[in-house]
């Protein structure tokens, strides 16, 4: 025969549950983050750009030795492939390298510009740069 008091039988306190129940939504919060982190990284971004000068408007030399130079550009972008699910906008720029006796690497950002949206990143502009592009390579240091 079996019997069963019920003296014998204790409820979990209120602290255990609270336990058990927020351990449980950490392991599931902790799951999902796993698995959010693991699809962002499977994708593979392959963005496209061209840059073609168009036109050089205007080259001068200023009064103190640097050289400064104006150019049209047109820069034609698709950068939808940057845009997961976790991505809210992308920074973009462009900046000119060149090689100098003087210096091993120039560069000089000429455009920039913010795309919030996979709708908008896919353009063609046409634009002047944006900041002077101005090489001080034979600037006098003056006294």
């Amino acid at each position: 025969s079996l019997s069963l008091s019920f003296n014998s039988i204790k409820m979990h306190s209120f602290g255990y549950r609270a336990n058990a129940l927020f351990t449980f939504a950490v392991t599931i919060l902790a799951f999902i983050c796993a698995i959010a982190s693991f699809t962002d990284t499977l994708n593979s971004p392959s963005p496209t750009v061209e840059v073609k000068v168009l036109n050089i408007n205007w080259f001068q030399k200023q009064p103190n030795g640097n050289d400064e130079v104006s150019l049209t550009l047109n820069i034609s972008t698709d950068l939808q492939t940057l845009f997961t699910w976790n991505t809210k906008q992308v920074f973009v720029f462009l900046t000119a390298e060149y090689v100098t006796p003087k210096h091993a690497l120039n560069q000089i950002s000429l455009w920039d510009g913010i795309i919030q949206s996979k709708e908008h990143s896919k353009f063609t502009i046409t634009t002047s740069n944006k900041y002077r592009f101005i090489d001080q390579q034979f600037a006098r240091k003056r006294i």
